[in-house]
């Protein structure tokens, strides 16, 4: 999948869904915004870095969820970058 370059974090949320969080990471790096800061978190969910997830999650300003809800955030992320 590549990335358009007006919507990389769409892209983003498309990659978390298909569970391709390495390539996810590798796009919401680069960006400094609260959206990419929420699914830089969702990222390190799905890796299993909870401690790396809480810290992004703060910066993001959103509360830290059950892990095992990380599939809602995802759908929480879709509804946020397609809003």
């Amino acid at each position: 999948m590549s990335v358009p370059p007006s919507r990389p974090l769409e892209t983003a949320v498309d990659l978390l869904a298909a569970g391709d969080w390495q390539r996810a990471h590798e796009i919401v790096q680069a960006e400094k915004s609260p959206l990419a800061a929420w699914l830089h978190g969702i990222v390190h969910i799905l890796e299993g870095d909870l401690e790396n997830a809480r810290g992004w999650y703060r910066r993001a300003e959103r509360a830290f969820p059950d892990p095992a809800t990380v599939q809602q955030e995802i759908a929480a992320a879709r509804q946020k970058v397609n809003g």
